[in-house]
């Protein structure tokens, strides 16, 4: 790790922001148990549970130019922990100080982000959060992203990795269980689009673990898997090695020469993807599947965004207190170092850590990040918090009482 990437000394925790107005009174009051006990440039939004252990609660702290990274990308960013159902919001402050918003979403796992619009898969739905300020409204007093879950697709618990939105519309996800990509559908749990060719059949056998997802110009990809495996839970025993990335447009295995990989994302003509079990970032020729290592990072890659030159990923400590069989396990050995959770952004020209979040306590593992363009300081109603029963808001312009000819239903 680059030395700009050393962790900094925490101070004391920040006051709990105070109650949101915007439209509605909404009050950010997410008792988890989630310690925030920062550097001096770090706003704590929630305060910690009464009672709670300190053994429980998790301390985040981040690297000394992270807000003025912020500032100068004109972004906030979005991360999830599945194993503790939070999706975290990450904005600065107007005086600079980093905040950190956070709301349950039971295995938050997938996070699509757009200005006024996030998608997060979840355990059994996939959540679609609405911003619901006018560019002149703020919540908190600050607060310039107010997202307020409008609607939950019941999707079944198949294990829903990575998501994102293609040109039409349509969410298009990593069914993980049934190893294909899959939509929405109103009827249906979901309605698959595609399958990699060596699956015989759609099953809920999590058979290769696909989980990663890269869209070019509004469509499917490229899609990642840790095996070619046809057999129940057939990836387990090849996490080391035979990874691959397939050209979802042509069924092309571009390489097989992965070690459990995730998160694949076009750049121009590239496609930058996550070497999980070894560590590593790296870039694909997607002609020849030539792979090119950029940036070791300690931890258990399984998240990534690119932005302006950037690698925003997440990682994570081990589940079992050892990578057990993989590559990344004896590399940190090799480095004497130990395994991170938390977010790091890489520049992938020097492939140089430059900044940093880092999570210690309950939070161990994360999944998924995601930057929100032109956007300072966003936060989030939950679903199931109290506030959520009395924030309404409400379109000022009457619908039409008959509907244009065009929307009309068929006559039977």
């Amino acid at each position: 790790m680059s030395k700009t990437a050393k962790p900094t000394e925490p101070a004391a925790a920040a006051s709990p922001a105070k109650p949101a107005k915007a439209r509605a009174a909404a009050k950010s009051s997410d008792r988890s148990g989630i310690e925030f006990t920062p550097p001096s440039d770090v706003e704590a939004p929630t305060a910690p549970a009464p009672g709670r252990k300190a053994a429980e609660q998790t301390k985040i702290s981040v690297s000394r130019g992270f807000s003025g990274w912020l500032g100068a990308q004109r972004c906030s960013l979005a991360f999830t922990s599945y194993q503790t159902g939070k999706l975290f919001l990450v904005g600065r402050m107007p005086d600079g100080k980093v905040s950190f918003h956070q709301q349950n979403y039971q295995r938050a796992m997938g996070v699509h982000a757009q200005k006024d619009r996030l998608y997060v898969g979840s355990l059994f739905q996939i959540w679609r959060l609405e911003n619901a300020l006018a560019p002149n409204e703020r919540a908190n007093q600050h607060h310039d992203r107010l997202y307020v879950p409008r609607n939950a697709q019941t999707v079944g618990d198949v294990d829903v990795h990575e998501v994102s939105v293609d040109r039409a519309g349509r969410i298009i996800f990593v069914n993980t269980k049934y190893s294909c990509l899959a939509t929405t559908s109103t009827r249906f749990g979901f309605r698959p689009i595609w399958k990699p060719m060596f699956i015989s059949k759609l099953a809920a056998e999590d058979r290769c673990h696909m989980n990663g997802l890269a869209m070019e110009d509004g469509l499917p990809r490229y899609v990642t898997a840790v095996s070619q495996s046809d057999v129940l839970n057939g990836w387990r025993e090849r996490r080391h090695e035979g990874g691959v990335l397939i050209d979802v447009q042509n069924d092309r295995i571009v390489t097989d020469q992965l070690s459990m990989p995730h998160s694949p994302r076009v750049v121009g003509k590239q496609i930058y993807a996550l070497d999980s079990g070894r560590g590593w970032i790296i870039r694909i020729d997607p002609q020849t599947g030539a792979k090119e290592d950029i940036a070791f990072c300690p931890g258990f890659l399984r998240g990534m965004t690119v932005h302006n030159g950037f690698a925003i990923v997440t990682v994570s400590l081990p589940r079992d207190g050892a990578f057990k069989g993989l590559e990344l396990d004896a590399a940190l050995k090799k480095r004497d170092g130990e395994p991170w959770c938390g977010v790091l952004i890489v520049n992938l020209s020097s492939g140089d850590i430059v900044e940093f979040i880092r999570l210690d306590g309950q939070v161990k593992e994360l999944f998924d990040v995601a930057v929100i363009p032109e956007t300072l300081l966003p936060m989030a109603i939950g679903a199931n918090s109290p506030e959520m029963h009395s924030f309404i808001t409400y379109d000022k312009q009457f619908a039409p009482l008959i509907p244009p000819a065009a929307a009309r239903p068929a006559a039977a």
